[in-house]
């Protein structure tokens, strides 16, 4: 018996939908198909196979090196995978073992820009036939399965921000390798701050035609292409959509930019403030709900006139509220993306919560029928989708468990007496350690694991000597 069917991997859907992806790869004449799973970072990784191998992984899986979730942003393994238990306590880990990825035929998609390519999202498992429960997709299913438990399933819809440049210089010398290597040299595609002007928007037009052709061509629901306030800055946005799926859709988009812009010269950032002049940081905007798993009503959606939201959306946006601080990490997991957090900036300085005010972290665009929801304005682009998405319903779902109240919305958001965001992700990951609510919906072993990665990241941050240091004291003391 085959490695999946062994061990239960797939439901009767994604077994018909396997035959239907072999069939498809034949038909269309597909070569090659990328087999690929976000790490802790949101970074896809994985192997391409050729199609006449693709019926053995779709059976037994595909193995690859499990040392691609110990590593921090630099791609460097920051524990020592030769000691016992590969230096985490995983045995199963031990010197860079094997770990399975099992496609999931429902996201085949064939890639426009790639020539005779596809493209599937695949879930991690040990040899054993268990989760691998430092797999980020398999994180946000375990939160979105407590919350089907209550009757619930999860509606998000994605507003994202980031910088689209012509490359200069790929930075690709001999002397530009490294760990990371040198960035590109670019050049801008618009000066910025005519917010919204269609002189800009024409500017953009070329690359953005191309992005928007094979975004849609990937049947991803954009809705709007818009220019936004910062130099060569964008916003693409999308759909509303369920469960997994918007999340395995920021995977695939942010892929497809970077890959798109590539190929035609281009170079798309999701970096939250880029070392631009003039720049404006980019966010990601999360528009959030929960709806009736029955009959797929918006729960938000108040029962009376002139209240904002239901009950369960008022003791989701307090859950949201309480675990916000402590859920930083996921919403901005770069140290760049702490320096977004300013006052009168669109952007974030602290927990409140306001109606329709975006000054605010959480905005609550209430009274609105089936789109009642809330959105959360404090994550950065470059958050793994599925621990951003996981947090949010981790934490809303407490709140709603509890029946917490909110409080009342705050009129000025950044003159408020409400606790303030971290400012680093230093003092992120602190917060983090100590947040009771978050162990227990990802659990001790989870959160463990993040904190480790990532202050491997800061502890390599804070031994580097930045620009700013060499110009304000070298010449002084």
């Amino acid at each position: 018996m085959s490695f999946i069917a062994a061990h239960a991997l797939w439901n009767a859907a994604q077994t018909a939908q396997a035959a239907a992806v072999l069939r498809q790869v034949q038909e269309d004449g597909i070569e090659l198909v990328r087999l690929s799973f976000p790490d802790l970072h949101g970074i896809l990784r994985g192997k391409a196979l050729t199609a006449g191998a693709l019926p053995a992984a779709m059976q037994d899986g595909c193995a690859i090196t499990s040392t691609l979730l110990l590593k921090d942003t630099s791609h460097r393994t920051v524990v020592p995978i030769f000691e016992a238990g590969a230096g985490i306590g995983l045995p199963a880990l031990e010197g860079g073992a094997d770990i399975i990825m099992v496609p999931d035929p429902a996201s085949f998609r064939v890639l426009p820009w790639a020539v005779k390519t596809g493209w599937m999202l695949c879930d991690l498992y040990f040899q054993d036939g268990t989760r691998v429960p430092f797999a980020t997709r398999h994180v946000l299913r375990a939160a979105l399965e407590k919350l089907a438990l209550e009757g619930y399933d999860f509606m998000a819809g994605l507003e994202v921000e980031f910088t689209i440049t012509r490359m200069l210089d790929p930075s690709l010398a001999l002397q530009d390798s490294g760990q990371p290597g040198t960035p590109p040299t670019v050049g801008l595609l618009h000066h910025g701050y005519n917010y919204l002007t269609e002189q800009l928007l024409d500017r953009l037009d070329p690359i953005v035609e191309i992005l928007r052709r094979d975004v849609m061509a990937l049947g991803l629901g954009l809705r709007s292409v818009e220019v936004e306030f910062g130099p060569s800055q964008c916003e693409f946005v999308f759909k509303p959509g369920r469960g997994l799926q918007p999340a395995d859709d920021m995977i695939l988009f942010r892929n497809a930019a970077k890959q798109i812009c590539r190929r035609h010269g281009y170079h798309a950032s999701f970096m939250c403030r880029p070392r631009i002049p003039n720049v404006m940081s980019s966010g990601w905007h999360l528009h959030q709900s929960l709806v009736h798993a029955s009959d797929g009503g918006n729960a938000f959606a108040p029962a009376a006139q002139g209240q904002l939201l239901s009950d369960v959306g008022r003791h989701y946006l307090a859950g949201l509220l309480a675990g916000a601080r402590g859920a930083a990490v996921f919403m901005a997991p770069t140290i760049n993306g702490y320096r977004r957090y300013r006052p009168n900036s669109l952007a974030p300085d602290r927990a409140a919560w306001c109606s329709d005010n975006r000054g605010a972290l959480l905005r609550v665009i209430g009274n609105a029928g089936s789109a009642t929801r809330i959105e959360n304005r404090g994550g950065e682009p470059a958050a793994n989708p599925y621990l951003y998405l996981g947090a949010q319903v981790v934490t809303g779902l407490a709140g709603v468990l509890a029946g917490s109240e909110p409080g009342p919305p705050v009129s000025a958001p950044y003159q408020s007496s409400t606790a303030m965001l971290p400012t680093s992700l230093e003092a992120a990951l602190v917060l983090l350690d100590s947040d009771a609510g978050l162990r227990a919906g990802f659990g001790d072993a989870f959160i463990d694991y993040v904190l480790m990665i990532k202050r491997a990241e800061v502890a390599r941050f804070n031994l580097d000597v930045t620009e700013w240091e060499q110009r304000e004291y070298f010449d002084l003391f």
